[in-house]
């Protein structure tokens, strides 16, 4: 009996030693491996209080909750330069590459080919593969939502817009934007000007100057990354609503509210699928319901009685009851381009929005 005791203590050992070392080596290898790199591409400066200030504290959230290392790169060109930005990030052990903007495409392309084992994430890309994953939100229900805010708090009935380029995500947000002014205020009218830049804050300044001068809106929405029509409502004591971030401390006596984003709901869940061995790509366009797009709190300067509207509307779109483009919607000229129930499908919202609903009037000198 001693001697199976000893042979089965022995065996005991032997297993015991076993699990110690194979634990030993994987905890080693985790160790060696450290955090997962991600490297990270601006199209512009992450300071910028927009949409690069957005992105970069979403990822740097994600990085805090899932121990990641982040590299960036900001204002890279939309030329074959952006590859060699991606390759050096490569290179440094980065396993998963973002992309802040379309204009990066053709080029993540190229490289995502030589690279299978690196993931890549578009933000308003459309084109995926096996290891590309393209991502956007539905920005254009808060932007409904700030518009029933413009809508009721208006006196003049004019309320200005600048908006950036004529492109199906602008036009989108527009059109958005005074459906929900006029189901709240028939009367009014949004005054769009184009300024064919995203950035510049000259051309963005001036355009909102403009409007206050010359169609007399006591609003200023905007759809563009510069803060130069927030400075603008500031100076000139008229009522703002921003976008991308909510910029409300910086501008105290004019600021409304905002349609903003909150990356880290996308980019967390997404790389730790990754980091899981889950991943797997996909085109996603999220809404309300999911965090990604969401309207900045209300400051004080806004009515009373508005919020109330704003939050009805909020849970109608989150539990998916209704969205913005239900028919009927009727276009400037008096065409009914959505009849009464039906919807716009998202093919045509996302890349063939090239008309605009009523109320919406583009500025011409």
């Amino acid at each position: 009996m001693k001697k199976i005791a000893i042979i089965a203590l022995t065996i005991l050992l032997i297993i015991i030693l076993g699990i110690f070392f194979i634990t030993n080596m994987y905890l080693n290898d985790e160790e060696e491996k450290g955090p997962t790199k991600v490297g990270v591409l601006y199209n512009g400066e992450v300071d910028d209080k927009g949409w690069g200030q957005s992105h970069y504290e979403g990822i740097n959230e994600s990085a805090y909750e899932l121990d990641l290392k982040i590299m960036y790169k900001e204002n890279v060109p939309f030329d074959e330069s952006c590859m060699d930005v991606m390759e050096n990030m490569i290179n440094d052990g980065c396993e998963v590459i973002i992309c802040n903007s379309y204009n990066y495409g053709e080029w993540i392309i190229k490289v995502a080919k030589k690279h299978p084992d690196v993931i890549f994430l578009h933000a308003t890309g459309t084109e995926t593969a096996d290891n590309i994953t393209t991502y956007f939100g539905r920005m254009y229900q808060m932007r409904y939502l700030s518009g029933i805010v413009a809508g009721m708090q208006t006196e003049t009935n004019s309320i200005g817009y600048v908006a950036a380029f004529p492109i199906s995500e602008v036009n989108r947000g527009i059109n958005a934007f005074t459906l929900g002014v006029k189901s709240v205020n028939p009367d009014a009218t949004v005054h769009v000007i184009w300024t064919e830049s995203w950035t510049d804050y000259d051309m963005n300044k001036q355009a909102a100057k403009t409007l206050v001068d010359k169609c007399n809106v006591d609003i200023i929405a905007m759809h563009c990354d510069s803060v130069a029509p927030l400075d603008v409502a500031e100076e000139e004591g008229v009522w703002s609503i921003g976008y991308n971030m909510d910029n409300s401390k910086l501008y105290p006596n004019s600021f409304l509210t905002a349609p903003v984003w909150h990356w880290s709901t996308f980019y967390t869940p997404q790389i730790e699928k990754y980091i899981q061995g889950k991943y797997y790509s996909a085109n996603y366009w999220e809404g309300s319901e999911t965090g990604l797009v969401k309207l900045a709190p209300l400051t004080a300067n806004v009515k009373p009685g508005i919020a109330n509207v704003v939050a009805e509307r909020k849970a109608m779109l989150d539990v998916g009851t209704y969205d913005v483009f239900y028919g009927p919607v009727i276009d400037t000229e008096g065409n009914v381009r959505i009849p009464e129930g039906e919807n716009m499908p998202d093919e045509v919202m996302l890349n063939l929005f090239d008309w605009y609903v009523e109320g919406v009037k583009i500025y011409e000198e």
